[in-house]
């Protein structure tokens, strides 16, 4: 009797419509059956039960639990036999061991082991939000709600892949086909079905897998630099007075523009404290002395933080804290007053700073109290990002961490409100898990934990382009977290509003040009002033001289009509990240581009010298403009150099593991932007890439 209960092995893909109602299984699986060409299992259980009915013997009983499971796998593999490429069973063993267990309390051994063996290759649990029919056999209309949980419960319980479908049946019917398709893509890949129901609820469609494996397989093309963007040579250098004249040109016009800053600070601040984490796995205050520590390691910023250590704007309150810890602390050497000053200030149970986000530490000691990032980035909307006395600032941020955002705008929004005279609406985002890529060693393997699991990593800050892109502003304002000062901000809110205003002037002519283009009022002579305009304020060359005068309108328009972006660049003092550069693409356009290093080809002598001698910084300080000449949004996706992307290398444990990151939010993900470049003061750029930057001038009282 056991053999009737066995599936034949067969390697057609099986999938089984799971749930507590039928007629909606049965037509979805005749739907796949029929678009597949394939077979499909009709639920045996009610024709069996439909007979019954006839014969008057109205009442299913428990005895007919191992009728039904003989006849619906006796069904399954005579199917197998005839089905191409895949099987759809609108029931299963499972649906009949889940009602043996509700009506009756009790399932038989035998079907119990064999609903547990029975393979399928994805569970379809569809869901009870289409309208319930009455039919003959279907009952409890009122209880789906509690049926419908004890089926979901048994697929997590017995760990079988299952995904729901939701929706009315078109919709159904047509997630269906997709998850199907992609499985058998994962199939093919190796995924298992488990595999792919990780990835399906991680959010990553399927294809993204797919062309992420390519990319480490086959690498990614390195950027081809033609030479450093210079003053004259790609960025703009204004005077003093330029700035202000600028800046006045946006302040004349703001009032009919909706602004918004955009504020990146989804990060952790683990890099901020990396050496002093590093010190304190490494240190043993027992054997060595924390001079020693610094010779061996040559651990010169440890040296840098303990002697600037009461310049911090958080030392009072460690301090504080360490004397009601240790009552006897004035009498400890100094090694282990320092020891336990860093220990306390990164322990998880006392400031654990970190593991916080860097938007809320201490950054600046004023005379009445002390700023974080948050406060300054309020301070500055109010300054440089308001119209009609209406601010709006967005960040993004890590979900664990939008509570602690909150209570620091809450804590001083209000102030800043009423000090400025400006309404400030605050607004948040995560970076979607979509944009995660899945993780594989040097082999190009996928990675997985201990249980089996596979591993995603984050895809960079190239995912926030589609943050940027849900916004609705008319300009705006970029800046990272950590890049706030504690003096002259109203010198930082004049270069800004310079850049808005440049933006502002480049939008009033560009969108002239394509209304003049909508309006077909464009002669030869409005071209030929077109193309002047495009090299000589947005240093593009378009050849047009053979062209039709159809088709010199058509590109014309082609270049114009994108969303443009004005960035600031400071001289270059060392600092690591991207700069400007002329940089030509896969089919030999040269336009201008902020390009990482990580992004050249070092071992190319000829790419590492023009790298070396770049002159400016991407100080991450940009005004975007984001809709186009009909006030209409661009879908930013479509500006995007997909090619752009990174292959990174992080240590994981005792291996080293490889991941995808997206092309960067100021690099390849607005490569087709319209980009200007300008010349900004040093003064601009102050970032909190390590605890010990909060010592220099910008970050100290005056």
């Amino acid at each position: 009797m056991e053999e009737n209960l066995k599936q034949q092995d067969t390697r057609i893909l099986k999938f089984a419509l799971f749930g507590p109602e039928s007629t909606g299984k049965t037509t979805l699986a005749k739907q796949l059956a029929s678009y597949y060409e394939t077979e499909w299992v009709p639920e045996f259980a009610r024709d069996y039960l439909q007979e019954r009915w006839e014969e008057n013997q109205h009442i299913c009983v428990e005895e007919d639990m191992m009728p039904i499971a003989y006849g619906q796998t006796k069904l399954e593999n005579e199917k197998l036999a005839l089905a191409n490429k895949y099987l759809f069973c609108d029931t299963n063993l499972m649906v009949t061991k889940v009602f043996s267990e509700m009506y009756y309390g009790f399932c038989n051994p035998l079907l119990n082991e064999a609903a547990l063996e029975h393979e399928y290759d994805l569970f379809f649990l569809t869901d009870i939000d289409v309208p319930w029919e009455k039919d003959d056999i279907r009952d409890s209309p009122k209880e789906r709600e509690s049926v419908f949980s004890v089926f979901k419960e048994t697929v997590i319980n017995t760990q079988k892949p299952y995904i729901t479908l939701s929706g009315n049946k078109k919709s159904r019917l047509a997630k269906a086909i997709e998850i199907i398709n992609d499985l058998t893509i994962a199939k093919e890949l190796g995924f298992s079905s488990a595999d792919f129901v990780q990835i399906y609820e991680h959010g990553i469609p399927f294809e993204k897998i797919k062309k992420q494996l390519a990319i480490f397989k086959n690498g990614i093309g390195k950027s081809i630099l033609i030479s450093p963007a210079t003053v004259l040579n790609g960025i703009l250098n204004l005077s003093e007075a330029d700035f202000e004249t600028k800046a006045a040109m946006f302040d004349a016009n703001k009032s009919n523009l909706k602004l918004k800053k955009f504020v990146p600070a989804s990060g952790a601040a683990s890099r901020m404290f990396k050496f002093l984490n590093a010190f304190l796995n490494d240190f043993n205050i027992e054997k060595e002395s924390i001079n020693a520590y610094i010779n061996r390691k040559k651990e010169s910023q440890l040296s840098l933080f303990i002697i600037g250590m009461d310049k911090f704007p958080f030392f009072e309150a460690v301090d504080k804290k360490l004397r009601e810890v240790y009552p006897d602390f004035d009498s400890l050497s100094t090694d282990y007053k320092n020891y336990y000053f860093i220990k306390m200030l990164l322990a998880s149970d006392c400031f654990d700073f970190a593991n916080k986000p860097k938007a809320v530490l201490p950054f600046h000691q004023y005379k009445t109290h002390i700023a974080n990032p948050i406060e300054e980035h309020l301070h500055e909307c109010a300054y440089y990002a308001s119209s009609n006395s209406v601010s709006n600032l967005h960040f993004t941020v890590s979900e664990i961490h939008q509570s602690q955002f909150e209570e620091c705008v809450a804590a001083v929004k209000t102030k800043i409100e009423k000090e400025s005279g400006t309404k400030i609406g605050i607004s948040y985002s995560y970076q979607n898990k979509s944009t995660d890529s899945i993780t594989v060693d040097l082999e190009n393997q996928p990675v997985r934990t201990d249980d089996g699991q596979l591993v995603f990593r984050p895809g960079g800050h190239g995912a926030l382009i589609e943050n940027l892109n849900n916004l609705d502003a008319d300009v705006i304002f970029i800046k990272n977290i950590d890049n706030v000062i504690q003096n002259h901000i109203e010198k930082i809110a004049l270069y800004k509003k310079a850049l808005a205003g440049i933006l502002i002037e480049l939008q009033n002519k560009v969108f002239g040009y394509l209304n003049d283009i909508e309006n077909q009022q464009i002669t030869e002579g409005k071209i030929a002033e077109v193309v002047l305009f495009l090299k000589q304020n947005l240093n593009i060359e378009v050849a047009i001289e053979k062209l039709t005068f159809e088709n010199k309108i058509n590109r014309i328009k082609e270049v114009l009509d994108r969303p443009i972006r004005v960035c600031g660049m400071v001289k270059n003092e060392g600092e690591p990240g991207g700069g400007p550069f002329w940089v030509q693409d896969e089919e030999g356009v040269i336009s201008l581009q902020i390009v990482e290093a990580s992004q050249v080809d070092l071992a190319d002598k000829n790419q590492a010298a023009i790298l070396a001698n770049a002159t400016h910084f991407n100080p991450v300080d940009l005004v975007c403009g984001i809709k186009n000449y009909k006030s209409e949004k661009f879908d930013l996706a479509k500006f995007i150099n997909h090619n752009a992307g990174f292959i990174v290398e992080k240590s994981a444990g005792k291996n080293t593991v490889k991941g995808y990151e997206l092309p960067g939010l100021w690099n390849g993900a607005m490569a087709k932007w319209l980009t200007v470049f300008v010349a900004v003061p040093i003064i601009t750029f102050n970032p909190v890439k390590t605890v010990n930057d909060l010592l220099k001038p910008a970050h100290q009282p005056q």
